[in-house]
């Protein structure tokens, strides 16, 4: 509860104007000299980067919250395998508590022991996952456990012990970068200045440069967690549902839903919250609505009015050959 009720006023700060931002500023500095000293620690070769014996793929962002990664790394994979690569993909494990780091994610792999989105990507995409909060280490030890020729990181750009050869970087085309100030007196984890350096940049939502591909997030099913049963979520177009979300900006997932027509009270939560019975108790029969990452965690107590709602990406037409293309040029140059 106070983690939520901080969360929510830094979010005020950072994206609706608010003046508080400026008592932050001298911890933003600290923040930014940071920053600025470990880059340039890494560029002078006092710190080192591990470059391994396959390419490896960032896809990260540089605000703090969800800006939709995951869908995009799962969709990535997809595209990968199908021009002929075996990817093979890392994440930190955020809220996982397994004993032993790295740990190889399978199907049925625990969220509370591996994190929720790891279990996702693994559940989804079928491709090898190793989670760990030392990336070099899970990545290591991915390509000990798997046959893999490309890895894809989820997350990680600030990660610069990781050598990449291609760094994408999501923005959320909503909240975009909020008042554009670093921590803690906004949401950026390094200044924008860095999507300079980056080779893509994508958008979830209308891209608004030339140099954006724009990512539309399509929503069409509800599966329910007990049996697994779909359903057009145009079903629960016009009734009432309970709507919970513990996602990075659960406002995406409720205004889904609202543009759609379905009549939804929204149950926000924090991002990786670790759900429990009596967090889904409403004390009604209405059905209950959540996101695929949330739904991981309550497949234990799942009833039979808990659905889930997959999410599809698809990027700009021009995305798929753009991104192949700069990985092969890359890998020849």
């Amino acid at each position: 509860m106070i983690k939520s009720f901080i969360q929510r006023g830094l979010e005020s700060v950072w994206y609706q104007r608010h003046w508080g931002w400026v008592c932050l500023i001298p911890l933003e500095l600290v923040f930014r000299l940071v920053v600025r000293l470990r880059r340039y620690g890494y560029a002078q070769g006092w710190l080192t980067s591990t470059r391994l014996p396959v390419p490896v793929v960032i896809v990260g962002n540089l605000t703090v919250g969800g800006t939709g990664k995951t869908p995009l790394i799962i969709y990535l994979a997809a595209r990968l395998r199908q021009a002929g690569y075996a990817p093979g993909i890392i994440s930190r494990g955020y809220g996982g508590q397994v004993s032993t780091w790295p740990c190889l994610v399978t199907a049925t792999s625990l969220a509370s022991e591996v994190g929720d989105e790891a279990l996702l990507i693994a559940k989804r995409t079928g491709c090898p996952v190793v989670v760990g909060p030392k990336r070099v280490a899970a990545a290591k030890f991915l390509l000990q456990q798997a046959s893999c020729d490309i890895i894809l990181s989820d997350d990680g750009l600030q990660h610069y012990a990781l050598a990449r050869t291609l760094e994408l970087v999501v923005v959320d085309g909503v909240r975009r970068f909020g008042n554009k100030r670093c921590l803690p007196a906004g949401p950026l984890r390094e200044p924008v200045s860095r999507l300079a350096e980056v080779d893509l940049v994508v958008v979830n939502g209308e891209a608004q440069a030339s140099h954006e591909f724009s990512m539309q997030v399509k929503a069409a099913m509800a599966v329910n967690l007990l049996t697994e049963e779909q359903q057009p979520l145009s079903v629960f177009v016009g009734q009432k549902v309970n709507a919970v979300a513990g996602i990075g900006h659960p406002q995406r997932f409720f205004s889904t839903l609202h543009t759609l027509g379905i009549d939804a009270q929204n149950f926000e939560f924090p991002d990786h919250h670790p759900f429990s019975p009596s967090d889904l108790q409403f004390n009604d029969s209405l059905p209950v609505l959540m996101t695929e990452k949330d739904a991981v965690k309550c497949l234990g107590f799942a009833a039979k009015h808990f659905w889930y709602v997959p999410i599809q990406v698809q990027p700009d037409a021009n995305f798929d050959a753009n991104f192949l293309t700069l990985l092969q040029e890359k890998l020849n140059g």
